[in-house]
């Protein structure tokens, strides 16, 4: 760990979480095509750090060996269908439903590892899964019993959200090894390059155009980036150098929170009973697959 940062790391926390909760509530305001969104919040937040890496990190650039831009493309990729199927989540069903499932990334890390890389599981990891899926069920599928529905079809956009999940893990376990030998910086610019063309590709496949939209929306397009992207998950970053990671991941679970607060006061958006204990759920579950996962 760093020692003695100007700013207090714990400052930095709630800084970054106060700034990626504020992430689905811009998408919501947008009406823009979801993967438009997508496509400029990632390229607005990678072209302040091309020159940067460029300038400061232009040998380890020319370095990245051809088994790293392997996996550093796979990274890339499952980030851009992340962020495509998130944004997405956010047209069909609620904030707090949509964000809380999102952050569900490190129950499916934890399995990835245990899958494909053969990492230890403890019981402690069993059973913070178990919960996190059970928290699932109970937000997925009680709305949709009960008859109280919160969104267009909350059913499919909670899918979106888990597979955003899902992606977001696979960008994870596939950036893992990479960032034990090159720095942040020249890491973020080639993965956030890889999922930047990735995104622009399902733009163009989907047949969206890319200019036209009026100043609110770029607007929300650059504040997709500073905020989320560049005070948000650029904090989070920094911070892992100065705390415990498992305190890092603990701390980002406050994000469904701030999110459905901020639905609530913006969108008059009230989270159903369902949502908000299911939801509480998740993040028990969460919590102690991470904080066992990462110590």
């Amino acid at each position: 760990m760093s020692k003695d940062p100007r700013v207090s790391p714990i400052v930095g926390l709630v800084v970054a979480v106060a700034a990626v909760s504020g992430g689905a509530i811009l998408v919501r305001l947008s009406d823009a095509p979801s993967s438009v969104a997508a496509f400029y919040r990632v390229l607005f937040t990678t072209l302040p750090l091309v020159p940067v890496a460029l300038w400061r990190y232009r040998s380890q650039l020319i370095g990245v060996t051809r088994r790293d831009l392997g996996f550093a493309t796979l990274s890339g990729v499952a980030l851009a269908l992340h962020f495509a199927a998130w944004f997405e989540s956010l047209s069909w069903t609620s904030v707090a439903a949509s964000v809380t499932l999102v952050q569900a990334q490190p129950v499916f890390v934890a399995l990835g590892a245990w899958l494909l890389l053969r990492e230890r599981v403890t019981v402690r990891m069993i059973v913070g899964i178990a919960v996190a899926v059970a928290g699932m069920a109970a937000m997925s599928l009680g709305d949709f019993l009960g008859g109280v529905l919160v969104g267009p079809r909350p059913l499919y956009g909670n899918g979106l959200a888990l597979f955003g999940a899902v992606m977001a893990a696979g960008y994870v376990l596939a950036g893992r090894s990479i960032r034990q030998r090159v720095a942040l910086v020249p890491y973020v610019v080639v993965v956030y390059g890889v999922c930047t063309l990735a995104l622009l590709a399902i733009v163009l496949v989907e047949g969206h155009g890319l200019t036209g939209y009026p100043p609110s929306e770029w607007a929300i397009f650059v504040g997709l980036a500073v905020g989320p992207g560049l005070l948000g998950h650029t904090v989070v970053n920094w911070a892992l150098a100065h705390l415990e990671s498992s305190v890092v991941s603990v701390s980002l679970l406050g994000e469904p929170v701030g999110a459905t607060i901020l639905a609530f006061v913006f969108l008059s958006e009230a989270p159903t009973t369902f949502t908000l204990v299911g939801g509480a759920v998740v993040l028990a579950g969460i919590t102690l697959t991470a904080t066992d996962s990462e110590t």
